[in-house]
């Protein structure tokens, strides 16, 4: 279980409008961006071998991860009103 199950996340890139995601959705996002560029990861982020744990990782422990230059990815937990 993770602190997020329920949570949606705000997501903020380089030139995108920010958009609303869910852990899962994050997660899927998170994987493709991880297995475009494997060689900037964070050490702590790079112990784990399999790149969904990257992103589980990523999403438990960081709210942002280096994409290139002039770039940006970042995303926060919210909480949305029901």
């Amino acid at each position: 279980m993770s602190l997020y199950d329920e949570d949606t996340f705000v997501v903020l890139e380089t030139n995108q409008p920010e958009q609303f995601l869910t852990v899962v959705e994050l997660l899927e996002k998170l994987k493709s961006v991880l297995a475009s560029t494997p060689e900037d990861l964070p050490r702590d982020v790079q112990k784990f071998s399999a790149v969904e744990d990257q992103a589980k990782y990523l999403i438990d422990t960081y709210c942002e991860l280096d994409v290139g230059p002039g770039k940006f990815l970042q995303w926060y937990a919210v909480r949305l009103e029901k």
